[in-house]
């Protein structure tokens, strides 16, 4: 089956909605972790997203060139051939992307969509991010307006964030000492970005409630999941219950289930997985390294075991461990066996 279409995309969300679950969007950066993503939706019969950030576009076009919107392009056509082997409906997007990186990361790959169109063939991607939140609300509804527009011409749904994500993931705002206050997205941002944004297009929204990027122990991470209850309810209360968000959870390692449950009932519809994937596709190799220093080095004179410094060895291992990772996510936020393959 290929990458989702524009209009599987858009049933996807709405079906997520409806029935109070999620898709793990699932951040790739090669062949091994796309396959990965793959297998665990596959297996679990859940459709879901897989996602490029900046730096996986430069680390994917190779050291000498580091070109992110190239790499993007690479990774997102590897992608849509992968896909073919499985029966479920998988959606690419793009994370987060600054401003200042929009020219030449996002606007080359929106143009390479509507080459694709023009020809007659399924978007590149179905999703891109723009993260303007380092902005005044102003400025980042002005620019998040221009790309907007951009994506509704070429049927792609784009994803905006108002509010600072704590922590720091490849190149994403916020950091360690970002003020609690900007940790948590107002009632009145909710109605003021619905107001810029809604009478443009379709797009999702990544509110922030407590989300710090990186990784935590279970329940270090202090959720307010009450801040999208109370944002949708205000926007509903002023432009009727379609008015609602389709929202995006961004650094939820370490959240509570209950608190990533809590928020599927107002109306998360897509959560970022990406440094437990890290550690669960790092941890085999390091398992694998320690159990087989000998062979995987040449030691004392000695030649090393080929089977064991084979590189397809341990990435075998490294996918599988990301594979099982990604399988929870999808339990987590209650999609498996909702594929909505073959119905739309």
């Amino acid at each position: 089956m290929p990458i989702a279409t524009p209009k599987q995309f858009a049933a996807m969300l709405e079906a997520a909605q409806e029935g109070s679950y999620a898709y793990p969007a699932i951040n790739c950066t090669s062949i091994v972790t796309l396959n990965a993503a793959f297998k665990a939706f596959a297996d679990s019969k859940s459709d879901g997203i897989i996602q490029f950030s900046t730096g996986a576009g430069q680390f994917a076009s190779g050291l000498n060139n580091g070109d992110a919107a190239y790499g993007c392009i690479v990774l997102a056509e590897t992608a849509h051939l992968l896909a073919e082997q499985y029966d479920v409906l998988v959606a690419l997007n793009t994370d987060h992307c600054q401003p200042e990186k929009a020219e030449t990361f996002l606007k080359p790959l929106i143009e390479e969509t509507t080459k694709r169109r023009a020809r007659g063939e399924n978007n590149l991607f179905q999703n891109h991010m723009l993260d303007a939140s380092g902005l005044p609300l102003d400025e980042n509804m002005a620019i998040s307006q221009e790309y907007l527009k951009l994506c509704v011409e070429n049927e792609i749904i784009l994803e905006v964030e108002a509010g600072v994500v704590g922590g720091e993931e490849d190149g994403a705002s916020g950091s360690e000492d970002t003020p609690e206050d900007k940790l948590y997205t107002t009632t009145e941002d909710m109605v003021t970005v619905h107001e810029a944004l809604a009478h443009i297009g379709r797009f999702t929204f990544a509110a922030t409630f407590g989300n710090v990027h990186g990784h935590y122990k279970p329940g270090a991470v202090k959720l307010r999941p009450d801040i999208l209850k109370d944002g949708q309810a205000a926007v509903a209360e002023k432009y009727g219950a379609e008015a609602q968000f389709d929202l995006v959870f961004h650094g939820g390692s370490g959240s509570t289930l209950s608190d990533i449950r809590e928020t599927l009932d107002y109306g998360v519809i897509k959560m970022n997985i990406d440094t437990d994937t890290q550690y669960t596709f790092t941890r085999p190799i390091v398992d694998h390294i320690f159990k087989n220093y000998d062979g995987v080095l040449t030691i004392d004179g000695e030649m090393g075991n080929k089977t064991m410094y084979d590189p397809r060895g341990y990435l075998k291992k490294a996918e599988a461990g990301m594979a099982a990772r990604v399988s929870r996510g999808c339990e987590d936020l209650r999609s498996v066996g909702k594929s909505l393959f073959g119905q739309v």
